[in-house]
């Protein structure tokens, strides 16, 4: 069997295939691997764009190991390969709800956690910084819990699957709650003088910037009281379906035959730009529909070099004269302390350009990943990037802290791949 991710531009093909039913199954295999001489990780849905998830070894496939063990007293444990969208159904029937999440939900709660996705929040970090204990399986086979005020918690709640393979996640988790979302159009240009007034006024900021336009679409989510008002049938197919989707994929493919008509495909795009609101339940206010393929490269920067970055960012554009379809994202978190978040220990925001993968643009890439490795930028351990552990150890100050704790788990690397060779050393 080949693996391929969802963006098709990652695959392998392992040494053999098994889909373990329980945490006794995954011991097995990692027994099984250590004494074979293999390497073994456990995969989650291919979301990454990186090669994070392979093996040539035992590659474990994570669909039975679903659902949710136990909950209560603010407390919800589940086993790791539970899709996202799984676990927002299965919170919402008991009237909870995570605090903050991404907006993708076909990830695993492995696969998300141990690759840093974070989503947007003023207050509330991603999803690690939601994590309560971990249960992994161990390289020598022996099965563990990390728990707040140890090393090997801080370290693998985003572990890369280096540390061990997860099994269970606990979360802390609030009451179900409604959000009020807002969307509108406003210009790059009134952002980036009001950064700080619009970060600091809504508890959830996503903007995605069009490029060769100066127009932006704004999304604000905050916490209501209600009632309820959701976006009618008409207005959540038009926005979310049409417009986001099937309209913007045609776009992108007109632009890949014609690259010369992009700038024009956006321009239309920005005078499409409408307001709506709506309050709905917040796990489906967070989230999104993604039918178009892309590629994606996300740097985390200091929160104080967003307004910089993206001045460079669209100047470079205009130098190059690159014609870029899909719109640069821009979301923020507060401070993180998991060792390889990239929010570890400051104020985060993050840019996240795409391009439409049939279309791949690495100059592009190249170019942004130059500005923001300049300004200490950390890239998604689940984006594309080129940086290996010298530079990444300049920039995560427990880098160094997370390499001793790996050679003591794992000193024979069972769980390594290339990917992990490269970012960690």
């Amino acid at each position: 069997m080949t693996f391929v991710n969802w963006a098709r531009n990652q695959s392998g093909t392992p040494a053999e295939v098994r889909t373990p039913a329980s945490v006794e199954d995954v011991v097995r295999a990692v027994r099984d691997a250590a004494a074979s001489g293999r390497r073994v990780r456990m995969i989650g849905t291919g979301h990454s764009f990186t090669g994070v998830a392979l093996t040539d070894g035992i590659m474990l496939r994570p669909g039975a190991l679903t659902g949710i063990r136990s909950y209560g007293d603010g407390l919800v444990t589940v086993a790791a390969g539970t899709p996202l969208r799984a676990l927002n159904e299965l919170l919402a029937e008991r009237g909870l709800a995570l605090a903050n999440m991404g907006d993708i939900t076909e990830q695993t709660v492995a696969g998300a956690i141990q690759t840093g996705t974070h989503g947007t929040g003023r207050d509330s970090g991603g999803l690690a910084d939601q994590v309560a204990e971990l249960e992994l399986v161990l390289a020598d086979g022996s099965v563990t819990t990390a728990a707040p005020g140890e090393d090997l918690f801080d370290a693998a709640r985003v572990g890369l699957g280096a540390l061990g393979i997860l099994t269970a996640v606990t979360f802390r988790v609030e009451p179900a709650f409604l959000l009020h979302n807002r969307r509108r159009k406003l210009a790059l240009s009134d952002i980036l003088r009001s950064l700080d007034d619009l970060t600091a006024a809504n508890e959830h900021l996503d903007f995605f910037w069009l490029p060769h336009t100066d127009a932006c679409l704004v999304k604000t989510n905050n916490r209501s009281p209600g009632p309820a008002r959701p976006p009618g049938a008409v207005r959540h197919w038009l926005d979310n379906v049409f417009l986001e989707n099937t309209l913007f994929g045609a776009a992108c493919a007109l632009g890949a035959r014609s690259p010369g008509l992009i700038p024009k495909i956006n321009a239309v795009s920005a005078a499409a730009l409408g307001d709506s609101e709506s309050v709905d339940a917040s796990y489906k206010v967070f989230t999104a529909r993604r039918d178009v393929r892309f590629l994606e490269m996300e740097y985390a920067v200091p929160r104080e070099r967003l307004a910089q970055a993206l001045r460079e960012t669209g100047d470079l554009i205009g130098r190059m004269d690159w014609k870029i379809t899909f719109p640069v994202e821009v979301r923020v978190t507060p401070p993180s302390d998991a060792w390889l978040s990239t929010a570890y220990g400051r104020p985060t925001a993050y840019v996240a350009c795409h391009v439409y993968r049939p279309t791949p643009n690495p100059a592009y890439f190249a170019g942004v990943e130059e500005i923001m490795t300049r300004l200490d930028g950390r890239p998604h351990w689940g984006k594309l990037h080129t940086r290996d552990a010298a530079y990444l150890a300049k920039v995560y100050p427990r880098h160094a802290d997370f390499a001793a704790l790996r050679d003591r788990l794992d000193p024979g690397r069972l769980f390594t791949n290339d990917y992990l060779d490269t970012v960690l050393g």
